[in-house]
Order: C-alpha cells, then sequence, then structure tokens
C-alpha cells in the first residue's frame, strides 16, 4: 500500500515538473512588436497593476501618422535612409530634414510619415471685423487702402494747391523688365550631356538598371551632365559606391555612381561639363559610371535627354 502511495506521488512530481518546463519555454519566447506594419502604434498590452486591475498604458503614434497617404509626404519602410529617401522623391536629404524638424537625420523608424514636398509659403494674418484673416505673404506688401503704381507729386505746404501738370513734361518710363524666373518645374530643357566619353555597357531597364552603365578607366574623369546642386556627396547609399547626387531644378536630379574621388561638396554651385569626381569601382565589379536621370525622383531613360553621339 505504502510502495502504490509513493508511485502515485512520484508520478504527481513528475507531471509537475513537466508542467513547470513547458511553461519556461513559453516565457523564453517573448512577444515582437512590428511597427512598420502600420502608420500608426498598435495599442498597448493590458497590465496588471498592484490592486489587481487592468491598466493600459498608451503608445505614442509615430511622428507624422496623421499624413500617411497624403500627396507630398513618403511613408518609412525597412532599409530606408533620409539619402535614398531624397533620391527617390527628388529632393536634397538636408531639405527633407529641415521640413520635417529632424534633430538627426539617421534617426527614423519604419512606418514614420515625412514631408517630401516643400512646405507651402507663410501666411500673414490680418485683423478683420469678423476674425483673423490670413493671406499669402508678397516680397512687396501695399499700404491698406493705397493702390499701386507710381508714387504722386507732393502737395505744396503753403497752399495746399497740386502742383501743375507740365506740357512738356516727360511721358512715364515704361517699367524694368522683371528678371528672368527661374526654370519651372516641368522644364525639361536643360541641354544635359554626356557625363563621361566612354561606351555604353548597359542600358536603362527600369527593374534591373535605373541608369546608364559607361565604361571607362580609373581616374577617368566625370562631368555633371547640366548646371546644378550638389545635394549629396558621398557614400551612404547601399550600391552607389562613392556617390554624386545634383539637382537641376524642381523636376530633375542626376546621380554618379561608383567614383574613386569625389571633387565636390555639398552644397556646391557646378556648372555642366565641370569635373565633378573620378571614375572608380567602389561598390561595383568594374571600373565604371553609373549614371541616373530621375525625373521628380523617378528614373527615367537617359536616351531622351542626351545627344545622339
Amino acid at each position: 500500500m505504502f510502495a502504490s502511495r509513493g508511485l502515485v506521488v512520484g508520478l504527481t512530481v513528475a507531471l509537475a515538473g513537466l508542467a513547470l518546463t513547458g511553461c519556461g519555454t513559453r516565457l523564453n519566447r517573448a512577444p515582437v512588436e512590428d511597427r512598420g506594419t502600420s502608420t500608426s502604434a498598435a495599442p498597448a498590452a493590458p497590465a496588471a497593476s498592484h490592486s489587481g486591475e487592468v491598466v493600459v498604458t498608451p503608445v505614442k503614434p509615430l511622428p507624422g501618422a496623421e499624413n500617411a497617404g497624403k500627396p507630398g509626404y513618403y511613408t518609412v519602410k525597412q532599409g530606408d535612409t533620409l539619402i535614398r529617401i531624397g533620391l527617390e522623391s527628388g529632393q536634397s536629404w538636408k531639405d527633407i530634414a529641415r521640413w520635417n524638424n529632424l534633430e538627426n537625420a539617421n534617426l527614423i523608424e519604419v512606418g514614420q510619415v515625412l514631408r517630401v514636398l516643400p512646405p507651402p509659403p507663410p501666411s500673414q494674418a490680418v485683423a478683420s471685423d469678423t476674425g483673423v484673416v490670413t493671406r499669402p505673404v508678397t516680397s512687396s506688401p501695399v499700404a491698406a487702402g493705397a493702390a499701386p503704381g507710381p508714387a504722386s507729386a507732393p502737395l505744396s505746404a503753403a497752399s495746399g494747391a497740386k502742383p501743375a501738370a507740365s506740357a512738356t513734361a516727360a511721358p512715364a518710363a515704361a517699367p524694368a523688365p522683371a528678371a528672368a524666373a527661374p526654370a519651372a518645374a516641368g522644364d525639361d530643357d536643360l541641354g544635359f550631356i554626356w557625363p563621361a566619353s566612354g561606351s555604353l555597357i548597359a542600358g536603362f531597364d527600369e527593374a534591373r538598371n535605373k541608369g546608364y552603365d559607361i565604361a571607362g578607366k580609373a581616374g577617368d574623369p566625370v562631368l555633371a551632365a547640366a548646371d546644378g546642386r550638389v545635394v549629396y556627396a558621398g557614400a551612404g547609399l547601399r550600391g552607389y559606391g562613392n556617390l554624386v547626387i545634383l539637382k537641376h531644378n524642381n523636376t530633375f536630379l542626376t546621380a554618379y555612381a561608383h567614383n574613386q574621388t569625389l571633387l565636390v561638396k555639398e552644397d556646391q554651385a557646378v556648372r555642366k561639363g565641370q569635373k565633378i569626381a573620378e571614375m572608380g569601382s567602389t561598390d561595383a565589379d568594374r571600373v565604371k559610371l553609373h549614371f541616373e536621370i530621375r525625373r521628380q525622383g523617378k528614373p527615367v531613360d537617359p536616351s531622351r535627354y542626351l545627344p545622339a553621339r
């Protein structure tokens, strides 16, 4: 009888040990929260308080989540960097950082929503009887009640009479011609030139090659294809090696990859035909220049813009 009771006790202890072992395995597999699959944060799991009540701790939504899907905004994906987002949206990464008040451009989160188009111009508040009305700020505001145009001749302080018009007065001078406006956002006529003199070894393919690959020797000159401003110079974009990105207007960027040496710095203005780098093989299988033309961030076939050879 005592032997049977001991056998029952032993089986009970063994079963309890197996149950504890199973519980230990489940505890070691902690749940993982993926914030990259949604533009807003998931609700927090309920937690028990000391009093036994369930307390739900709210999770702070990701920055800009309220703008997800709106024109001019971009939702950060896995593997994105601000440099890549700038290239894909046709903007300078520095501009994107400034428009989104990013203190550290390296700290962006999957699911975060960034402004990738310039914000609207500031507005000026104008008081009215019914409230506050806003209107765009102009470069040369006109005083209330005054019409734009040439100023009137001053009145005589002594007599208060208006000055008589002179019969021989010269006609009013024609207004000075306005300064030439910068290239319009849709202006395609930049007169691009070939950025290197070597032979074409790979043409444009939207799925596999987003530009031209041009052969050459290490150290061969790489030229700016049009006037522009350097918006990136460095090696921070995987697959491009030492890279220069030029912004030409509100529509076009060009990219020059795999260079051996970079000869320009960010924010530097460059002229068409200026030597901006030396050809190399960084992050490539051979010496070559990978050249891209991007229209509003989208890669386009360079043959549409480069002159025939």
